[in-house]
């Protein structure tokens, strides 16, 4: 499912929005792209046995940005500091 949102645009604002010390922007120069989950999901990281031992998806917390034109994004961030997922609220 695609939303014509361009993701590249979206780890654009990401970036920049974060402070300069965060490990996350580190981080999101080497992020591969994912695909949508949902209609208003696009993951990053398999979820599969989320937060379990040996899954991938180990959540740590969640950041939520404004965007000028998608609004409220909400970023899933995991214990290593990598994007999981990020979720465009006006789209739920």
């Amino acid at each position: 499912m695609n939303r014509k949102i361009d993701i590249q645009e979206i780890i654009d604002f990401i970036t920049f929005n974060l402070p300069k010390e965060s490990n996350l922007k580190t981080n999101l120069n080497t992020i591969k792209f994912g695909k949508w989950e949902s209609k208003a999901y696009y993951k990053f990281v398999d979820s599969t046995d989320a937060n379990k031992p040996g899954s991938k998806w180990q959540f740590k917390e969640n950041i939520i940005l404004e965007h000028p034109k998608y609004k409220t994004i909400v970023l899933d961030i995991l214990q290593d500091d990598q994007l999981g997922g990020i979720e465009f609220i006006k789209f739920i």
